[in-house]
This record gives structure tokens, sequence and C-alpha cells, in this order.
């Protein structure tokens, strides 16, 4: 276990109502670790991916909330597995009466969830059963959902498939990206997770089994996901870009370059006669493309090995004519 310098255990509070282990790597996770760090539990540990490569240079950097960690003298794990059985028996010496995970990145085996005294506890980014799975946020976004939300689940041995505890919905505004959603429900996940805890304390906190109807899943992005199919109606190709913004970006191929378009907008009641994936328009207000149904615009352009810019500087660099085909 990393330790923080010059520190033998984290600050605790004397009297703690829980005492907890945090599992969580990315940005989503930090304000449920935060919640729990400023309310009246103890987090004995957290536990969270080792450090990673990133980047174009490849620096080996910390997850966000082993960054947090640290910095509230909480100590760290980082196990390749969680399945390995020293991890394991690591938190069973913890002796912890929750387990709190919230994006961690890996499925949790039978052995852990049953280390806590009391109960592992997910917060998980949507209403399910609706979108179990790694990429809730993003797929809920593709696929142009109106609303979704953040439950708290008591987790069990199946995939996002135990009973819920606590659910919120959120809407989702009409040109709002991944990562401003990701941002509002991380947010909404550590008032749950406050909430839940308050409940439990109380003797209040309840179950209930998640419905059979209306299971779908949210399988991780891959990098043919945030490919443009041109041929897919205005609407739902503007769903995929927001869905992939700021991260990894939906792309098409522009002269055999992978460019990944921003910021998409519909030409409301514009037809066009060209084919799909043709520029029929680009200048300062943004690039216009043919799709299956009408046009798309996007007013901003990543272009490998460049920032990301407004499509009106992109062009006084790089003009884009009129009548070029953009693949996918």
């Amino acid at each position: 276990m990393q330790k923080p310098p010059g520190h033998d255990r984290a600050a605790r509070p004397q009297n703690p109502r829980f005492r907890i282990v945090f599992m969580g790597t990315p940005v989503f996770a930090v304000p449920s670790l935060k919640a729990l760090v400023e309310g009246p539990d103890a987090v004995l540990a957290v536990v969270t991916q080792p450090d990673r490569p990133q980047g174009r240079g490849r620096r080996v950097v910390p997850s966000p909330v082993k960054e947090f960690a640290l910095a509230r003298e909480i100590p760290v794990l980082q196990p390749e597995r969680a399945r390995d059985p020293g991890f394991i028996a690591e938190m069973e010496a913890l002796e912890p009466d929750l387990l709190v995970v919230a994006a961690y990145g890996q499925i949790l085996p039978s052995a852990l969830l049953q280390v806590p005294r009391i109960m592992p506890i997910n917060v998980h980014g949507s209403l399910l059963p609706a979108y179990r799975g790694a990429a809730p946020i993003q797929w809920a976004i593709m696929n142009c959902e109106k609303e979704t939300g953040v439950t708290i689940m008591r987790m069990d041995a199946g995939m996002d498939t135990g009973p819920m505890l606590l659910t919120g919905v959120i809407g989702i505004g009409p040109d709002e990206t991944f990562g401003e959603l990701y941002l509002r429900m991380s947010d909404l996940g550590a008032r749950l997770l406050r909430q839940a805890l308050d409940l439990l304390e109380e003797g209040r906190l309840t179950e209930k089994p998640q419905p059979e109807e209306g299971i779908t899943y949210a399988p991780p992005i891959r990098p043919e996901t945030a490919c443009i199919d041109w041929t897919l109606p205005s609407k739902k190709i503007a769903c995929l870009i927001r869905a992939m913004d700021p991260e990894p970006g939906a792309y098409t191929l522009l002269d055999g370059n992978r460019v990944r378009f921003f910021r998409p907008f519909i030409e409301e009641g514009k037809t066009q006669a060209a084919v799909p994936g043709e520029v029929v328009r680009a200048d300062d207000l943004g690039l216009f493309v043919a799709t299956g149904d009408g046009i798309l615009g996007v007013r901003e352009i990543l272009y490998p090995g460049k920032k990301r810019l407004r499509v009106g500087d992109f062009l006084r660099g790089r003009p884009i004519s009129p009548g070029v085909c953009l693949g996918g």
C-alpha cells in the first residue's frame, strides 16, 4: 500500500460512522471520494488503477483519484488485477464496513465483493437497467437520449445487475457534450452517495430489484465506435460527435488523415443533392457536409498534430473546397 510521504495513516474521524475503502480511477469518481472524505466516515484506503503513460510524450501519470487521495493523506493501493489473492487479503485486513466503487475500471470478483461487513456499493452513470457496462454516459448521448441519471446500487457478481438503492434523473441538453454531462453526473453521483449513506445509518435504505424490462448495454468505446458514417441521418451523426467530445473525438478521413469534428449543428430544412460525406460549404460559420438526410455543420475541427480550432481559423491555413468527399 502506497502511503503519503511522512504519514503512517490517513486522517480519520475519531468515531467514524462507517469504515470505507473507496475504489475509483477517473475524474468522475473524485466528487464521490470527496463527499466521503468530508463526511462523518473514515476512508481507510483508496484503490485505483496503476499509473499509466498518457499523451504524446507517454508520460506516466497517476489517476485523478490517486492525486486526490495522496493530497488528503489517504493510503493508496494500485493492484494490476483486482482478483489477485494478495490484494484481496490486503483488503480483508482493512476490515471495512463498506466498499464504495465509482468507475474503478475492472470487474470485481465475488471474493472481493464479500470483503465489506455491510455491503459493496456502486455509483453507476445510468438509470439501470439501461446502459449496463463501461461507457453509459457516452452511449446515452450517442443514442440521442433526452435524459439519463445515476444509480446507487448494491453490487453483486453480475455486470451492473445488483439491486438499486437510489436513483437520480438528469436531463441531457440538446447540444451537451460527453465532457459536460460527465461532470454534472459525477456531482449528482456524489450527492446520491452521501444521501444513501445517511439513509443506511438511519436504517431507512431499501433495495429495489432492477426491472426485467428495458435492459440495454453500454460496451467500451472502441476506435471504430467514433468513426462517422455519413449515410446516417444528421441527428444521429450530431449525437455521435457530442458523445465523443472531448475524447476520443468523432472522426472521418480527409486525404487519408483522421480528422476529428466537434460542436455539430443541423441545417434545419436543408436538403442536398450531394452524396453523403461530400463537403457542400466551408467558411467562417463551419464545415457543412452532406448526410443521409440533409446537411450537418461542424464548428470545430482537430487535424492530426494540430490544436483543436474553429473551422474558420483552420480553413485559413488549410482550405477545404466544396466537392471534397470525407470518408469513414
